[in-house]
């Protein structure tokens, strides 16, 4: 007899919450019960993918649903105190990056979800590209010796088109919260979260330097830190550069017996190549298409099927906030 498919609701169903139902759907292992968002133009979009939910407009019409688990995809402003109700209703919990807008908001995430004893994931999703996989088993297999550098960048043509953006009481910051989140987890993820020390970095709004608490969000961040002894990682973020191409998206890893990058195509947010180096020459690891973008979210999907308790993998999340608090003078 098959067993009992997960209940599932959704907080939030715009472009990113659909597609991340549709995703979780076909993974066949949970029922999403539940929509939930102020719009009703996009619950009723939502309603097309599971025609038997409820519908509401907030946290608590979905919670009412006797739920195993919850995906969150609204305001990052919202991300900390509506994963932290769920959480404490028993609901599990996979929530949109940024999971807080500091390290402090995030750490009370976690110990909300090990006192609940339920699963909490957060959509890392370049984690799960093929090419960032097939790098990460190079690199811990010990392929490339001990690395020594990571160039890792993300510059976005266009801004985000929502104004909650652009107030950093509501988003946290600007393209370094953004999309240097994602940078910086996978310096952190594919080295196996190493200690990080000497973290400097310069944000820019319109072209001027941001200080520390500004009322603006930076459009474009550089920034530097070290991974155990050695290792040095550079990022590069922004919004709405001149770069000639929708996107210019790289995570490059230097060793001293070789090296590997994951690099976006002409210029697309969705396929990648991953190549391996050796000195002068290069062979290619991966090659498009990769349908990569919901895996993330079927992975907690999978991983509630089997359980709905803690895993401790989650505590190693706000070591990516706690460099972002770092790079913004967070103290």
């Amino acid at each position: 007899m098959n067993a009992a498919k997960q209940r599932v609701g959704f907080l939030g169903v715009g472009w990113i919450g659909r597609q991340r139902m549709q995703g979780i759907i076909d993974t066949g292992v949970v029922e999403v019960v539940a929509l939930a968002d102020p719009s009703p133009e996009m619950t009723d979009e939502a309603a097309k993918l599971v025609p038997g939910a409820a519908i509401g407009a907030m946290l608590d019409d979905v919670l009412a649903q006797d739920l195993d688990g919850l995906v969150i995809a609204t305001p990052s402003a919202l991300h900390a105190d509506q994963s932290i109700a769920a959480l404490k209703a028993g609901v599990a919990v996979f929530c949109q990056k940024p999971l807080g807008r500091s390290a402090r908001e995030v750490q009370a995430v976690i110990d909300a979800a090990r006192d609940a004893d339920r699963l909490l994931g957060v959509d890392f999703s370049y984690r799960f590209t093929a090419g960032v996989q097939a790098i990460r088993e190079l690199v811990q297999g010990g392929e490339l010796g001990d690395i020594r550098a990571i160039d890792l960048t993300f510059h976005n043509a266009y801004g985000p088109g929502k104004p909650w953006f652009y107030d950093r009481s509501l988003s946290g910051g600007g393209c370094l919260i953004d999309l240097g989140v994602h940078l910086i987890d996978l310096a952190l993820w594919v080295l196996d979260f190493p200690e990080v020390s000497d973290v400097s970095g310069h944000l820019l709004s319109d072209g001027k330097l941001l200080h520390a608490n500004p009322e603006a969000v930076e459009d474009y961040a550089v920034a530097s830190f070290r991974l155990g002894t050695s290792t040095i990682v550079r990022i590069a973020c922004s919004w709405q550069l001149q770069a000639g191409q929708e996107a210019v998206i790289s995570a490059a890893f230097y060793g001293a017996q070789g090296g590997a990058e994951l690099r976006n195509v002409d210029g697309s947010f969705y396929d990648f190549t991953a190549k391996r180096f050796r000195g002068t020459s290069s062979e290619t690891l991966v090659s498009p298409p990769d349908e990569w973008g919901v895996r993330a979210a079927q992975d907690w999907a999978e991983r509630l099927a089997r359980s709905k308790s803690f895993d401790h993998q989650a505590e190693r999340i706000v070591d990516v906030s706690r460099v972002l608090d770092r790079i913004y003078g967070i103290t």
